[in-house]
């Protein structure tokens, strides 16, 4: 204590002596260090814990030439709440996370913000690195996404010819706005599954106004493909707009950020390549009896305006006058409501041919027309080389089903 009375701080041999929370606050400074905050670690998982609080404690442990290398980690519940797997002792495991000190215990350790299995972390490296490089080749531009036609007479589609996509698709756009749809097939998982894809969207490119690309759901290993840079590429270099419908809503992958329109499934990019038939023909009829009610108004206002020039006039020097424009308004009058009328009668026709040729385009008009459709095992059959002989189809007609079996087949050239 010096002769004030303040306690200092002494030095020993000319070096200072520090407080315990002093020595731990610059700890702290020197664990602030970006290359320590928000990394990746690889590591075997050890003494994990799943605390009832909700949140998780383990140690991530390596073997070296030194020996063994430890540091402890903590997953606090927000974040353990969105693990799609329980982690084991023994687990080599990936995890995200920021290096930081527990002043009160002196402690340094690892908060882990995502934890991932090594090869589909490795996975998920990979997706950023290719993220990063198709970003900076200008894939993702914003300026560059295109919009969609509003009225496409021909829809591509590249997925399996066997999902339940491709069913989807076609079951909502033949409700929705019936158009012909062409498919570029392609595997849509597996370690070649790429290439067909890539390969698939420029094979159609150019022929559709229209492209769907992508799968329905599955696991994270079975989206991969669509991460990959061939598939980004082959979309980014499209022509025609394209509708990227990889997975279920919450799923993502790197041809969503390189196509013009993301859908959240299959179903909801059949949703947004065509235009809802009945929305449209109400649509028609709202328009139809805006512009009759709009002309009705305007002569109303005209009317209401003649009247009030007729109360202010002296009616003996222009009750003449006045009559002649009260005639010329009456016959304009009767002129716009024959033209109302007409125009009225033409939207109804046009409405009718619209309608007609939207039903003239579905299946049961084809059927109509004396034509059948053939079915094997529940799909239509398009190839006579998906027959063979003895084969059971059903022959769908305009009223009823016929079941036959192949006795012989003809190729043509």
């Amino acid at each position: 204590m010096d002769c004030s009375g303040n306690v200092g701080h002494p030095d020993l041999h000319g070096t200072p002596i520090l407080r315990v929370s002093e020595v731990s606050g610059m700890i702290c400074t020197l664990l602030e260090d970006s290359r320590l905050q928000h990394i990746w670690v690889r590591g075997e998982v050890t003494n994990y814990k799943n605390h009832g609080s909700g949140h998780r404690y383990f140690s991530l442990g390596e073997q070296n030439g030194r020996g063994n290398a430890v540091i402890n980690c903590a997953m606090w519940r927000t974040n353990a709440r969105r693990l799609d797997f329980e982690p084991q002792n023994g687990m080599d495991v990936l995890v995200l996370g920021s290096v930081e000190v527990y002043e009160p215990h002196g402690k340094y350790q690892l908060i882990v913000r995502d934890i991932l299995p090594a090869g589909r972390g490795e996975k998920h490296l990979l997706i950023e690195e290719w993220k990063t490089e198709l970003a900076r080749e200008g894939l993702f531009a914003e300026e560059k996404k295109r919009p969609l036609p509003r009225f496409p007479s021909r829809v591509g589609v590249v997925t399996s010819p066997t999902g339940a996509a491709l069913q989807d698709i076609v079951t909502i756009i033949s409700r929705r706005f019936p158009v012909e749809i062409v498919l570029s097939p392609a595997t849509v998982q597996g370690e070649a599954a790429h290439r067909e894809i890539a390969q698939a969207i420029r094979r159609i490119d150019g022929l559709v106004d229209v492209l769907i690309v992508g799968r329905g759901g599955g696991s994270f290993e079975d989206l991969f493909p669509f991460n990959h840079p061939d598939v980004v590429r082959a979309v980014a270099g499209c022509t025609t707009p394209v509708i990227s419908a990889v997975g279920h809503e919450v799923d993502t992958a790197l041809c969503d950020f390189a196509a013009d329109v993301r859908a959240p499934t299959p179903s909801g990019a059949a949703e947004r390549a065509v235009p809802d038939r009945q929305e449209l023909l109400k649509e028609a009829e709202g328009l139809a009896g805006r512009m009759q009610s709009h002309l009705l108004r305007r002569l109303a206002e005209k009317r209401r305006e003649v009247e009030d020039l007729r109360a202010r006039m002296h009616p003996a020097r222009l009750g003449r006058r006045i009559n002649e424009r009260m005639q010329r308004l009456t016959e304009q009058e009767e002129h716009l409501r024959r033209a109302v009328t007409v125009r009225m009668e033409r939207n109804r026709l046009h409405l009718a041919e619209l309608r007609a040729r939207i039903e003239s385009r579905s299946h049961v008009a084809i059927l109509r027309q004396g034509y059948c459709i053939a079915a094997k095992d529940g799909r239509v059959v398009r190839s006579v080389r998906e027959l063979a002989p003895e084969d059971r189809i059903t022959l769908c007609m305009q009223d009823g089903r016929s079941r036959v079996i192949v006795e012989d087949l003809d190729y043509d050239e």
